[in-house]
């Protein structure tokens, strides 16, 4: 029994080493990610008009995304209107570009549109998979409700039927 016991601490003892390898290894590979992230972050001016304005529209667009969560059809208008504004992506970033001067301190809107793509289009494209989350569960609520109301019927025809 000795014999198994030692055979089942080495096992935890390799193991143990084997994730806090893994774990060292992972947090060495995410340091220059992390790095990046705060030197985009750090690069930005966060107190500029626009950017606030930006991120107000943003917020205001999620909590309007929140309280119509009950009404559909407006919240289809909300799901093509943040596709809408995702697909524009690329002009809106040509044109902010060509004109940074007139509302920025410093030329964010780079060829590739990294900035415009973390700032724009990726609050959008969240903004989005709530609206389709939250229609899944609708669609899923009116299935179940639609499967009742088709029971209850059945139910109804059945007893109808016996009478």
């Amino acid at each position: 029994m000795e014999e198994l016991q030692s055979a089942v601490n080495a096992h935890f003892d390799q193991m143990a080493d084997l994730v806090e390898k893994l774990s060292a290894e992972f947090r060495s590979g995410m340091k220059p990610a992390y790095e990046n992230f705060m030197g985009f972050f750090h690069a930005i001016d966060w107190k500029e008009p626009w950017l606030i304005g930006l991120l107000s529209f943003h917020a205001i667009l999620l909590v309007v995304v929140f309280t119509s969560r009950k009404n559909i059809n407006f919240q289809m208008f909300l799901f093509l209107l943040a596709l809408g504004g995702v697909y524009l992506a690329e002009r809106l970033n040509h044109f902010l570009a060509s004109n940074w001067k007139s509302f920025a301190g410093q030329n964010y809107f780079d060829a590739n549109g990294l900035f415009l793509s973390v700032l724009w289009s990726g609050p959008l494209l969240v903004i989005a998979i709530i609206i389709l989350v939250n229609t899944l569960f609708s669609l899923c609520h009116l299935i179940v409700k639609w499967k009742r109301a088709e029971l209850k019927h059945r139910a109804r025809t059945a007893r109808s039927k016996e009478d």
